[in-house]
């Protein structure tokens, strides 16, 4: 088996920053074509709008909010026509915001559920269609028709008031991604989920920039003792995508350096 994805075709969302836009860059690295999708724009042609232009370039941009259906079917169309198909979807797109438990005006439950959990199922539900209804059209009963990975959290295993909405959303993720690993396990689409902590995310890189005080907390309790580059995860989500994999779905595979083995309730997650 090869942990090899040259040649195939992925979406990935939230690439314009953060472990998204590590995703996308490793995934180019390796020989992949892939659409780059977020919904900052100004981002997206800062980071690939030159190498976009290229002759026979293998990346493309969509700019959009995944939160609109309209959006994730238009994201679909322009994946096809840049590429003729998609063989990975990669659900990167994330936010985390901190909550008050005991404030009515400060819930934001809600907004991380749309955010986290039902975009990433809207998109994973109409690739899976799109997957479905071209391996029908292709007649081949052998291999695997996709890899859909999701990116979670162990924030969904941790309890972390200030954290709640986050880590609420985290847990449905998780959830999420067993549940579609059974259902479209038939259609032979895989699907799994990277749950990684102790990684300098986006929202890491801000906590830190706040507090600097916090990587020296996040190190001591994190039995590796480092802060993993993004591209630690990009390199688990490949591994999730190759053939190497290939008898893998619904796993939520753990990248926290040990974090969730000793992790005390009061150290940041992330």
């Amino acid at each position: 088996m090869s942990f090899s994805i040259a040649g195939k075709v992925a979406i990935v969302t939230g690439a314009a920053n953060g472990v998204g836009l590590s995703v996308a860059r490793h995934f180019l690295a390796q020989g992949a074509y892939v659409m780059c999708a977020d919904m900052d724009e100004a981002s997206l042609m800062a980071e690939y709008g030159d190498e976009a232009e290229a002759e026979d370039a293998k990346l493309a941009y969509f700019a959009g909010d995944l939160r609109q259906k309209l959006t994730i079917a238009n994201l679909l169309s322009a994946t096809i026509d840049a590429f003729d198909g998609v063989d990975i979807l990669v659900n990167a797109s994330r936010q985390v915001l901190m909550s008050e438990p005991l404030s009515v005006e400060e819930d934001n439950v809600a907004e991380l559920l749309e955010q986290n959990l039902m975009t990433s199922l809207r998109l994973t539900q109409q690739v899976a269609k799109w997957m479905i209804k071209n391996s029908d059209k292709s007649g081949d009963d052998d291999g695997v028709v996709g890899s859909i990975v999701n990116l979670s959290s162990i924030a969904a295993r941790r309890c972390q008031p200030e954290l709640l909405a986050f880590s609420i959303s985290s847990a449905a993720v998780d959830q999420m991604t067993r549940a579609m690993a059974v259902s479209l396990a038939p259609h032979r689409i895989r699907v799994n989920a990277v749950a990684f902590g102790s990684v300098m995310s986006s929202s890491l890189r801000d906590m830190l920039a706040e507090n600097p005080d916090y990587r020296e907390e996040i190190m001591s309790k994190t039995p590796l003792g480092r802060v993993a580059p993004a591209s630690e995860v990009a390199e688990t989500v490949q591994y999730l995508t190759s053939d190497c994999s290939g008898f893998m779905t619904g796993q939520i595979l753990t990248v926290d350096g040990g974090r969730t083995l000793v992790d005390p309730v009061h150290a940041p997650t992330h």
